[in-house]
């Protein structure tokens, strides 16, 4: 047995639409990890490495509400990854903000 964390190469995509809670879009371990992680590079969607945060998300289903105790942390990410991409938490579900 090892000390290893459990998802310690674990990736997770999460969708905010503005109006819930940011939900789980994919997640996935290994090959599907960088997969997950592959396409959201091509899509120049930024990317917060935490492998304890992913190791929890993992556990989540597909389309599950991240749950409140982790509303602030996925926030704080939320917000940075707006800002990086020139957009606010409102523009959230609304595409890019020069349409």
């Amino acid at each position: 047995m090892t000390d290893d964390p459990p998802y310690q190469d674990a990736a997770v995509a999460l969708t905010y639409d503005g109006e819930r809670a940011p939900t789980v879009a994919a997640t996935g371990t290994d090959d599907i990890a960088r997969e997950i992680i592959r396409i959201a590079e091509e899509n120049g969607v930024p990317l917060y490495e935490n492998p304890e945060l992913a190791g929890i998300l993992a556990r989540l289903d597909l389309d599950e509400e991240i749950p409140e105790m982790l509303y602030r942390v996925i926030a704080e990410i939320l917000s940075f990854a707006f800002y990086l991409q020139g957009k606010t938490p409102h523009d959230a579900g609304r595409g890019n903000p020069d349409d």
